[in-house]
């Protein structure tokens, strides 16, 4: 690790020169009285940050601001949460990992402040955060290869499922590289889900990724994890963890199931993104690039995605692992029971590898089509395609979804 007074004026380098460049510019109107506490933090980091005095007085400013705005944060549904509320609680995440830094401290604490804030916050001065991550990521030594999972602490393992036979009039197409147009007309154009094979072999990732590399690469970063076997379950939860934390407890240990699902890891850590690529054929979308979401899912043997529908195209791209996928077409949603909450009405009520056809009887008429996506193989499944997904490994997916 650098010594601090080098590695402050890295961290320094990153901010605006003069006082007046930091304008802590937000996209809405907050309460009267934050304002002036933005202010004076910005007054210590550019007047006596470097000192102990100054660094304390700016960890506590960033404490208030990052717990006010918290309350904000969490006062109703995320959607109706205000990006002025997101962007106060981004500037507190930054004072308090710029404080951290100051006072010569171990970095952990600020690399947390910082994925605190790319996750629960909005992007101030240019992506500031993600840029002060990286420098301090670069500081810290390489994360450690897991450990082995020793016998004693590991849990006695339920044999899992045995591994479904997909019987060939049940299977999807595979294809081999199609052009664009042939995929467009025989299977864009009329919404039919195929499995695409060669189209990501070149991708870095499919010789660097493990889950030893994870740990390497991104242990001590801050990520949402998924506790459960699917999130339909009454027990299931969500819990911020490291990634090292969540390989030891859920990957190596075993320890019950958790699953870091749905997550844009890739905008947390845009150096897992120089590994992958955008498929060719999203060009056939509406939207730009920018439009495209791209997700993570990395867990355990045994995580399962209930039978659901998303709006919008989507390619699932399997990195390491095997999972198991059926999908069924949207015409046969009413043989498919959705949930009446609106919450979960794009979600099945039904089991699909265990139906209730007592209670969910018309699920025996609807038509599915399965396939086990291997290492290398691509998932193209249309708008509003039902699709049950279970890992039968370790396993790694990305997945595109566009317009």
């Amino acid at each position: 690790m650098a010594a601090p007074g080098a590695l402050w004026a890295e961290v320094r380098a990153l901010l605006p020169g003069a006082e007046e460049g930091l304008t802590l510019a937000l996209s809405g109107e907050v309460e009267d009285c934050v304002l002036p506490l933005l202010r004076r933090a910005r007054g210590l980091l550019y007047g006596a940050a470097g000192r102990p005095c100054g660094a304390a007085a700016l960890q506590r400013l960033g404490d208030v601001l990052r717990d006010y705005s918290w309350e904000k944060l969490n006062a109703g549904p995320w959607r109706e949460v205000s990006k002025a509320w997101r962007q106060v609680y981004a500037y507190g995440c930054l004072f308090g990992a710029l404080a951290e830094v100051a006072a010569g401290r171990s970095l952990a604490p600020a690399v947390r402040l910082c994925d605190m804030g790319l996750l629960m916050g909005a992007s101030v001065l240019d992506n500031v955060l993600g840029r002060l991550v990286r420098v301090l990521q670069a500081h810290l030594p390489r994360g450690k290869r897991r450990a082995a999972a020793e016998g004693s602490a590991k849990r006695v393992r339920i044999a899992p499922p045995p591994v479904p036979v997909v019987q060939p009039e049940d299977a999807l197409p595979h294809l081999h590289c199609p052009s664009l147009e042939h995929f467009r007309d025989n299977y864009l154009i009329p919404q039919k889900p195929v499995v695409l094979e060669g189209i990501i072999d070149h991708w870095p990732c499919m010789k660097k990724w493990s889950v030893d590399y994870f740990c390497q690469v991104a242990g001590c970063r801050t990520v949402p994890v998924e506790l459960g076997t699917r999130y339909t379950d009454d027990e299931w939860s969500q819990k911020l963890m490291t990634v090292s934390d969540f390989i030891n407890q859920y990957i190596v240990n075993e320890n019950g199931v958790g699953y870091l699902a749905q997550h844009q890891l890739f905008d947390q850590i845009p150096e897992l993104k120089e590994d992958i690529s955008i498929p060719d054929y999203c060009c056939l979308g509406e939207g730009e690039e920018d439009d495209i979401t791209i997700n993570a899912w990395f867990g355990p043997e045994g995580t399962i995605s209930p039978l659901h529908q998303d709006p919008q195209q989507n390619f699932l791209a399997q990195v390491f692992g095997r999972k198991y996928i059926r999908l069924y077409s949207p015409q046969d949603s009413e043989n498919l029971y959705p949930h009446e909450s609106q919450i979960l009405h794009n979600t099945s009520q039904v089991d699909v590898e265990d139906p209730d056809l007592v209670k969910f009887p018309s699920f025996r008429k609807a038509a599915s089509q399965s396939c086990i996506l291997m290492p290398g193989q691509v998932l193209f499944i249309p708008v509003k395609y039902w699709h049950y997904v279970r890992s039968l490994d370790t396993s790694f997916s990305v997945s595109f979804w566009w317009s």
